[in-house]
């Protein structure tokens, strides 16, 4: 029990720690990469430590089926297909994205383990047209909102802090720089708040990919981390700890937009796979990957320190159209058709 909170244990942690030599050597820091894509539903990634807080409360409800919501392509909905199908329940996921006009990646993954998908034009009168039309069907639905960013949702990464400063420490790691992508704020406000929990050296950096409102992103950001804070520590009853000082999230590699096609994000993908082997998507991991970089080389993260990159996966990213065809056209010359 975390804060007062049961879960379904269903992952095998702790995710490995890792220490990336051949990028190491390159970038003149000791960087280690937290495994997190590699948990073991769904194709992995991070929102399955949020599921296992949301299943067990969902079961404790009587919950015969999970709806949530997100993007065409959101992996936090395929996870918690896959949470649903695991354990039995039924799943729907709503999106007020246009149908793709193909079912790839992410959607593919969806239609494989049984769960529905509603195309909708408005989001707050279709999740409720979907949620109505299946308690009409007799359908006890649990609601779990968009990347499991609640105050539920945040246990997952603040057992996730204290779990990496326990591997940071047997490794022999002290003042490392954490580096997460910031989407719908729970990964980054769990990872701090569980660093906190344990007096952690460990700084979080993170990296913002998805945009708030209008005006100065840089300030809608922290008010929004600093709201689900707020309501964090009033749901449980305590000071969890952070000041406004404790936010540190760049929003100056977002790239203008969420989830485009950036070529930045590409080079920093082909340069992970080609000197470690590992595989990042261009929505989240590619672009906090590429500012990690960044100012890895522009000195703003000192040389041989620890740095710790934090892999949330999101694989299924890479074959989404837009994505692909971009992909394809610079991966073509690898392609070798009429030499012998």
């Amino acid at each position: 029990m975390l804060l007062g909170h049961d879960k379904i244990e269903f992952l095998h942690l702790p995710t490995p720690l890792e220490r990336l030599n051949n990028l190491s050597s390159d970038l003149g820091v000791n960087l280690w990469c937290k495994r997190d894509d590699l948990t073991n539903l769904g194709v992995g990634g991070n929102k399955l430590r949020k599921l296992e807080y949301f299943l067990a409360d969902a079961m404790a409800k009587g919950a015969t089926m999970l709806i949530t919501e997100g993007g065409a392509q959101t992996n936090h909905g395929r996870l918690t297909a896959a949470v649903a199908a695991k354990y039995g329940l039924k799943c729907a996921i709503v999106t007020e994205d246009e149908y793709p006009g193909e079912i790839s990646a992410n959607l593919l993954l969806d239609g494989m383990m049984g769960c529905d998908v509603y195309f909708v034009k408005d989001m707050e009168t279709g999740r409720q047209a979907v949620i109505d039309k299946y308690k009409a069907a007799g359908e006890n639905v649990y609601y779990i909102p968009m990347g499991g960013s609640n105050e539920l949702g945040i246990l997952g990464y603040y057992e996730c802090g204290v779990e990496l400063d326990k591997q940071c420490r047997e490794a022999g790691i002290g003042d490392a720089t954490l580096f997460t992508t910031v989407g719908s704020m729970a990964t980054y406000l769990g990872l701090l708040t569980g660093l906190k929990s344990v007096d952690s050296r460990i700084h979080v950096t993170g990296i913002n990919v998805l945009p708030y409102g209008e005006g100065d992103l840089a300030a809608n950001v922290k008010a929004a981390v600093m709201e689900l804070y707020g309501r964090t520590c009033m749901f449980y009853g305590r000071n969890l700890g952070v000041t406004e000082d404790d936010i540190d999230i760049r929003t100056d590699f977002i790239h203008g937009a969420y989830n485009n096609a950036v070529p930045e994000v590409r080079e920093a993908m082909y340069t992970l796979a080609r000197r470690e082997a590992i595989i990042i998507d261009p929505c989240y991991t590619g672009k906090t990957f590429e500012g990690m970089v960044s100012m890895i080389k522009s000195g703003e993260v000192s040389q041989g320190s620890d740095v710790i990159f934090i892999h949330t996966g999101g694989l299924p990213g890479i074959y989404t159209r837009h994505h692909r065809v971009e992909l394809e056209k610079e991966l073509m010359p690898y392609m070798h058709t009429d030499e012998f």
